[in-house]
């Protein structure tokens, strides 16, 4: 049986992830609140450029995005999946909503893992519940 892990990529950007073990249990404190078990989560911050790349391959978007989530898990009540963050995104978000990066990056996180959870934000009222839920979770920080 695979060990449970939360792993952190960089490709192609430089950028320092602060406080790695904290965002962990905080993320594990999720999964285990949604019901889920936790198989594996690799989160890769990259640059622009290559998520727009992962959008348009997979996702079929020619638009720039904050964050995809690839779930691989097996089980519904599993979560294995991969996390792509613009790190450029982070950036140019956190400054149009005046906040600190690291806090759109805890914001963008949590939206990633809500996807691997199953919640969606294509309509208004999944938007709103997403909200919700993330803003919920940063709580628990």
């Amino acid at each position: 049986m695979p060990q449970k892990a939360i792993i952190f990529f960089l490709k192609n950007v430089n950028y320092n992830i602060r406080e790695k073990n904290k965002i962990r249990i905080w993320l594990e404190r999720a999964i285990k609140i949604e019901n889920k078990k936790l198989t594996e989560i690799n989160y890769i911050l990259c640059n622009d450029t290559f998520l727009l790349n992962l959008n348009k391959k997979f996702l079929k978007h020619n638009t720039l995005t904050d964050v995809i989530s690839f779930d691989m898990a097996e089980t519904d009540n599993s979560i294995n999946g991969e996390i792509y963050i613009s790190i450029n995104r982070v950036k140019a978000n956190a400054s149009k909503y005046k906040v600190k990066i690291q806090d759109e990056l805890h914001r963008v996180m949590i939206h990633g893992l809500l996807h691997l959870v199953g919640y969606n934000d294509f309509t208004v009222e999944e938007k709103e519940i997403m909200r919700k839920r993330e803003d919920y979770y940063l709580s628990l920080r």
